[in-house]
């Protein structure tokens, strides 16, 4: 395919009210959480606390921190559905189900209130301003109910998925907190790096699959408490069973675990988790945490990434599953490690996990997924959606940058984000050349880790490998390349 040259796109890592010098530095943490919550099975809720503590590291001044409530998508009426109408079937396994998040207190402000778009954003409203240097502390108490779905947040018919269950500060974008719409396309998640210690109080009947290390578990009469930490991390996330079995392996000293519970062939499946994991730290970087783990869940998609644990839908079987696997398994490091705005590129963690399943399969050709095969897959419904919706509406809007807002469709996500971002890479990887494009894609991971990425550090980053691709990029983001 030919070279195809355009404008330079703006090099330059995200600038924002805590004055980041550059990806190349390491990240401060500034915000921790201690979150205790219990669960509670009859009543489908987790009533909880959460302990945040938030440092103004940077050189503005803060009157009101504003905290994400993504179980609002949730509760009947929102304005926003978190699952679109070809999914809501294979989500609503028992009919409408509706869930949401309460907030009972916060501790330590000066007044609070519920607003956002969509009821969506805690405001709370600090009792003096915070400057430079300076700490507060803010104890939060919420009761989460869940829905029943097959979703990020929800009680499935075997599982608990504990996605986006607290009240998560909103990430920084642009000068300041940014509220995120939770859009049922794509994952419409954006938040910093902090540290957290959680508590969660079980019926003893259930295992957990989680975000952090385990680092206490004690026993009650009927209950059971586990303790977990986690430092530089997005989120938490856990995923909850009374039927979980676990397979465990080690790879390069870091802790695997694949908790599963209809996997007829666990042992199968973990072996992909363990392949797929050594190869991306080989190809990318060191992975930097001490566990990964990948939950079987009801779920109506493949599968969700979160730090350190990804949840697997148990409706899969076969290459499906190996293939959902592995895309979940390099958002370790596209999403979970490097950060990127999954509301405005979401190509481009989507992209590069599905690009690096490529690259995986490529060398272990045993799970018979070619790049040509993959390519060629992803080009021909590309292709497919371009003449469907140009006869449809009159013109295709082939734009990889955009809003979530702006997708028509899921359909159009997934040809955008994932199909044509494959094919995008693939044809950089062509004009490069395999050595200079892994290259890259080692020193974006290593520049850029726990950072929010903007697509200036990717092109930044092929740059400094020795390639001009900034009229590349431009080309395919702003839909002027023709496939």
């Amino acid at each position: 395919m030919k070279r195809i040259f355009g404008l330079l796109l703006a090099i330059g890592c995200f600038l924002g009210i805590f004055s980041f010098s550059g990806c190349q530095k390491s990240a401060k943490i500034y915000t921790r959480y201690e979150i205790t919550a219990e669960y509670v099975p009859e009543s489908r809720t987790l009533t909880g606390t959460a302990k945040v503590t938030f440092e103004n590291v940077g050189e503005g001044e803060f009157s009101v921190l504003k905290f994400q409530l993504y179980p609002n998508a949730y509760r009947q009426n929102a304005l926003y559905q978190p699952i679109s109408s070809a999914y809501r079937d294979a989500a609503y396994y028992d009919g409408e189900s509706y869930g949401e998040i309460s907030i009972s207190s916060v501790h330590g402000s000066k007044n609070w209130e519920i607003m956002g778009e969509d009821k969506n954003i805690l405001y709370v409203y600090l009792e003096r301003s915070l400057f430079p240097g300076d700490k507060v502390v803010l104890d939060i108490g919420f009761i989460t109910k869940l829905a029943a779905v097959n979703h990020r947040t929800g009680v499935t018919k075997n599982t608990v998925n504990l996605g986006n269950f607290y009240p998560i500060l909103c990430g920084f974008k642009h000068g300041g907190f940014y509220e995120s719409i939770y859009y049922s396309d794509g994952d419409p998640f954006y938040s910093d790096c902090a540290e957290y210690k959680v508590t969660l109080t079980l019926p003893k009947e259930y295992e957990v699959a989680s975000t952090g290390s385990v680092t206490a578990e004690r026993m009650l009469e009927s209950k059971r408490v586990y303790s977990f930490e986690a430092d530089k991390v997005r989120d938490f996330a856990c995923v909850l069973s009374e039927r979980f079995r676990v397979e465990k392996t080690t790879v390069n000293g870091t802790e695997i675990f694949y908790y599963y519970y209809a996997d007829e062939t666990p042992k199968e499946s973990l072996k992909a988790v363990s392949e797929s994991f050594a190869f991306f730290e080989k190809t990318f970087g060191e992975y930097p945490y001490d566990t990964y783990a990948i939950a079987e869940t009801g779920f109506c998609f493949g599968g969700m990434e979160y730090p350190r644990l990804a949840m697997l839908s148990d409706s899969l079987k076969g290459g499906e599953r190996v293939r959902s696997i592995v895309h979940e398994t390099a958002h370790q490091w596209w999403y979970g490690v490097v950060g990127s705005d999954q509301t405005e590129n979401a190509w481009q963690d989507e992209g590069l996990a599905e690009y690096s399943s490529l690259l995986f399969f490529e060398e272990y050709e045993k799970y018979g997924f070619t790049r040509e095969r993959m390519v060629g897959d992803a080009l021909k419904e590309y292709r497919s959606y371009y003449d469907v919706y140009g006869s449809v509406l009159g013109r295709t809007d082939t734009r990889m940058t955009r809003n979530l807002a702006e997708y028509i469709s899921e359909y159009e996500y997934r040809c955008l984000s994932y199909d044509k971002a494959l094919v995008m890479f693939d044809t950089l990887r062509k004009s490069v050349g395999d050595k200079r494009f892994k290259s890259a894609l080692s020193k974006y991971y290593r520049s850029c880790r726990y950072r929010m990425a903007s697509v200036g550090d990717l092109v930044a980053a092929f740059e400094k490998s020795g390639v001009d691709v900034s009229g590349f990029f431009d080309s395919f983001l702003e839909g002027k390349a023709v496939l």
